[in-house]
């Protein structure tokens, strides 16, 4: 059931609205598969064998609790494997579905040992009603950001869990420096468009009654040089042209130099939002 009434809603259209850049546009990674393929082909040539961002281990924790040795786990958009190494550690099967040709045959390559885990080279929002098998645990994070019919998306979770759907999604406060360059000095930032909030919208409106777990995060950026900290630093700045020293002063109170690398801590939170299929 869909709910209706004089005050709904479309929490799809504004999540579509989202997925727009700060002009009103669709950018062209959104909606050319050639160009998100080359993305991800690009950045597995970057990692390391095998390698994940360290606080996804605190997410991962998180996430466990709901999953039991002898559950199936089907992953939506595994990227460079994240959840998709421990999960293998842990589950009876695994099954990882991912529209990205490179990244599938990266897992393969690092999971070769592996005989539980299978992949599917599918769009999750495109599903075939027979496609994929239900699984007991459904799980995506992070993968959405592409998925314009994101309705769907969730109907494919609900429908395809046998036990519990999990969404993961990291999220604000954006690095601090860019809040004084707001506040201080006027400038416009490129703050998110989309959050975890919409999820749990989008299920009710979908009569899903979610749970949601906030998880504090912290993350350290690591720079070889201090332009090149604040060249990255500057680039959620929207306005064509800005004062170089409005930014070095921002960043002053959150940076930290040892032997001429520059150091970054930024405080985050993941939400974990999560239900038993309907």
């Amino acid at each position: 059931m869909t709910r209706k009434g004089p005050l709904a809603i479309s929490y799809e259209a504004l999540w579509q609205e989202g997925m727009k850049d700060w002009h009103g546009h669709m950018p062209e990674r959104m909606v050319n598969d050639q160009l998100e393929e080359q993305f991800w082909a690009q950045s597995i040539a970057r990692k390391k064998t095998g390698q994940t961002d360290p606080y996804a281990a605190r997410i991962f924790q998180e996430i466990n609790k709901s999953i039991e040795s002898e559950h199936s786990v089907l992953e939506i958009g595994p990227g460079w494997g994240n959840y998709t190494f421990p999960l293998a550690n842990n589950v009876r099967q695994l099954t990882c579905i991912d529209s990205s040709e490179s990244i599938l045959s990266y897992l393969q390559n690092c999971m070769q040992d592996k005989q539980h885990v299978s992949y599917i080279h599918a769009k999750w929002e495109s599903l075939a009603e027979n496609e994929v098998e239900a699984h007991d645990i459904v799980i995506g994070v992070n993968c959405f950001y592409r998925m314009y019919e994101i309705k769907s998306a969730l109907y494919h979770m609900n429908r395809l869990a046998k036990k519990r759907a999990i969404i993961g999604m990291t999220t604000g406060p954006i690095q601090p420096h860019y809040e004084v360059l707001y506040e201080k000095y006027g400038y416009d930032i490129k703050f998110p468009r989309r959050d975890y909030i919409e999820f749990l919208n989008l299920l009710y409106e979908m009569d899903i009654y979610a749970e949601c777990k906030i998880i504090p995060l912290e993350r350290v950026y690591e720079y070889e040089s201090y332009e090149q900290l604040v060249t990255t630093q500057s680039k959620k700045i929207l306005n064509d042209t800005f004062d170089r020293a409005h930014v070095e002063e921002s960043l002053l109170p959150f940076i930290e130099e040892k032997n001429g690398r520059y150091y970054y801590r930024h405080d985050f939170h993941a939400a974990l939002v999560s239900w038993e299929p309907k």
